[in-house]
């Protein structure tokens, strides 16, 4: 346990941003870090780099489509030229139109509040998952991504391990469940963690080096 948890910090240390941290945004409980995170789920949802994705929302955000009123409000030109300044062009135009259709959902569905939609699930998962699933252009894997960025702003929903982050606990020979992880580092840093081991899986971050990161210790 103790060599697994040195493993953990290790990882932290060397990748311990989460994915909303490297797109710009602040989260927090409120109406607007809350859709940005939505955003950056829809971008991430495609089959596209993560790099280009999160380039792609940092985009979207300095044009100041940070509400859904601010996205609604964008031209569907002006939502494609952000996203091809980010070089996210292989799926723009049906992602600019999805971004769109997202916005006024949230808008005519949570009155631009995505903390409604929370409290509506009331700590139910598979709720949650559903109600996210709503959403155009987010399916089983980007409720997974929304939910793994949001615990660390919704306690009820931690510890959130998906599928990715499982995996990349299994490269470092880590407990691959959630209860597990989540005794390796406080509770307040499982967010970070399951992003990171996301990194794992994904090849941005080499498991070898972690594992001799946390041996050098």
């Amino acid at each position: 346990m103790a060599n697994n948890r040195n493993v953990a910090r290790a990882l932290l240390d060397r990748q311990g941003r989460t994915y909303a941290d490297e797109a710009g945004i602040r989260l927090a409980d409120r109406p607007g870090p809350l859709y940005q995170l939505l955003v950056l789920t829809m971008l991430l949802s495609t089959r596209i780099r993560a790099g280009v994705a999160l380039a792609a929302a940092r985009e979207l955000f300095a044009a100041g489509y940070r509400t859904p009123q601010a996205m609604e409000a964008a031209s569907w030109q002006d939502r494609v030229d952000a996203l091809g300044r980010g070089h996210y062009r292989r799926y723009d135009e049906r992602t600019a139109t999805m971004l769109g259709t997202g916005a006024r959902l949230c808008l005519q569905r949570w009155h631009g509040d995505l903390r409604r939609l929370h409290r509506e699930a009331d700590g139910d998962r598979p709720t949650l998952r559903r109600l996210l699933i709503e959403f155009p252009g987010i399916g089983p894997t980007g409720a997974d991504i929304f939910l793994r960025e949001a615990q660390t702003v919704w306690p009820d929903v931690r510890p959130y391990a998906d599928r990715r982050a499982l995996a990349g606990a299994r490269r470092l020979g880590l407990p691959a469940d959630p209860g597990g992880l989540a005794g390796l580092v406080g509770e307040a840093d499982f967010g970070r963690l399951a992003s990171a081991l996301v990194r794992v899986a994904l090849d941005e971050e080499s498991a070898g080096e972690v594992s001799r990161t946390a041996a050098a210790r």
